[in-house]
């Protein structure tokens, strides 16, 4: 049966002779080839070694392959999920996807159609388990045998401020599409929708700014109140 979502889009690619290639730019970043005795370990990549890391990963990963750097995300990963909805192919989620990623979400569901634009994902989305649903239905009955709180990130009536409400643990947090927030289906499913205060004439934020700030609230809650700092925190 064909998928009326449409393929996924493919991965973007970015192979050693390609950072290589961005060694040779006046504002290139990360380092260049490994001088000295090689390393021990099969975490490393031999062209990573060779040509230099040009990638946009922290410092203790440099050289280290897409595959191990993955593996050691995942022993660390934190407790909450983070969903959106796409039914008209928002250019929200590359940055949700990013912001996953830095606060080491455990995945990103993509409810509805099933390709999204990976440009504002900087390509975290190799180091970030992404999952698609078709249907709102298929991901409350993936949450609900997840044993997963339903939490909804909108400004809508009845919402609790997220700045003075508990989050659940075991949580997936869920962002609705640019403009129209969260789709009915979602709103029904939802356990609390937790709304964000602003000071400004704006009606809204979009979902990349909002996600950002929900996912650090949770961090804020159920991280930093146990260790003062994360393995990886910065400014």
């Amino acid at each position: 049966m064909t998928d009326p979502t449409g393929p996924a889009e493919p991965e973007p690619q970015q192979d050693a002779a390609d950072q290589a290639a961005e060694d040779q730019a006046p504002d290139a970043v990360g380092v260049g080839p490994w001088e000295g005795p090689l390393p021990a370990g099969d975490r490393y990549d031999p062209d990573l070694l060779r040509l230099g890391d040009r990638r946009n990963v922290v410092d203790e990963y440099r050289y280290w392959k897409r595959e191990a750097i993955v593996a050691d995300l995942d022993e660390r990963r934190h407790d909450f999920h983070v969903a959106i909805e796409n039914w008209q192919h928002d250019f929200n989620i590359g940055t949700v996807v990013r912001n996953a990623n830095a606060f080491l979400a455990k995945a990103v569901h993509i409810v509805g159609k099933r390709r999204w634009n990976r440009r504002g994902a900087m390509v975290t989305d190799r180091y970030q388990h992404v999952e698609h649903h078709a249907t709102v239905e298929e991901f409350v009955a993936w949450a609900a045998s997840e044993g997963l709180a339903v939490v909804g990130i909108d400004n809508l009536p009845g919402s609790v401020p997220i700045e003075t409400t508990a989050l659940p643990r075991n949580a997936v947090l869920v962002f609705g599409q640019e403009g129209p927030g969260l789709s009915a289906p979602v709103r029904e499913a939802c356990t609390m929708v937790c709304s964000i205060t602003q000071f400004g004439s704006t009606r809204s934020i979009n979902a990349g700014v909002a996600s950002g700030i929900a996912m650090h609230a949770w961090v804020r809650e159920h991280v930093f109140e146990q260790t003062p700092a994360g393995k990886h925190s910065s400014s």
